[in-house]
């Protein structure tokens, strides 16, 4: 396959800064990084193999350039405690693990397709996220947004296997708790 940088614009613009602006929730942002990729793709032409398509390989790029973005803004960060008395782990479980009838899972209405209401959800899933501190918002991102390997993920990011789970843990806990407030 033979890659045509002229046409990365009109091809792949839009579908790269939709697949930054998720991950990093920042228009500036995401249009430097998709700008930096198309930049960092010119500089690789030559690397390119062509064995997955041309929007699969700047997509990489832009993946990389994303990862870094977290490891930047993360970096030299103290692990962040919940401040909020009524986020901690122990309100939510019986000492058996299970969940205290009070605080179990509800359902979040969104099992059917109205296609508004999931753009609607997709919208307050994003400020719930920007609310998370920036660690947890990148763990919570690579793993279950961009599927990122648990492994992976603690590489990248410079965090240990017990520590991922504990960030994951809590993201998913604020995560709850901010949809149920906003969304239900």
């Amino acid at each position: 396959m033979i890659l045509d940088p002229r046409q990365w614009v009109a091809a792949h613009a839009d579908y790269l800064y939709g697949y930054a602006i998720t991950r990093v929730n920042d228009e500036e942002q995401a249009r430097d990084l998709v700008q930096d990729t198309f930049l960092a793709a010119l500089q690789r032409v030559d690397k390119f193999e062509g064995r997955s398509s041309e929007r699969t390989w700047l997509t990489a790029i832009l993946k990389n350039k994303i990862v870094d973005v977290y490891r930047k803004k993360s970096s030299g960060l103290k692990p962040v405690a919940i401040n909020d008395p009524d986020m901690e782990p122990d309100k939510f479980f019986e000492e058996d693990g299970h969940w205290l009838i009070e605080h179990g899972p509800k359902a979040f209405g969104i099992e059917h397709e109205d296609h508004l209401e999931k753009k609607e959800f997709q919208l307050i899933l994003q400020k719930c996220l920007a609310k998370l501190p920036v660690l947890w918002k990148a763990v919570f991102t690579m793993k279950h947004i961009d599927e990122e390997a648990t492994e992976t993920i603690c590489t990248e990011m410079k965090v240990t296997s017990a520590n991922f789970w504990v960030i994951i843990h809590r993201a998913k806990l604020n995560l709850r708790a901010c949809l149920q407030k906003n969304w239900i």
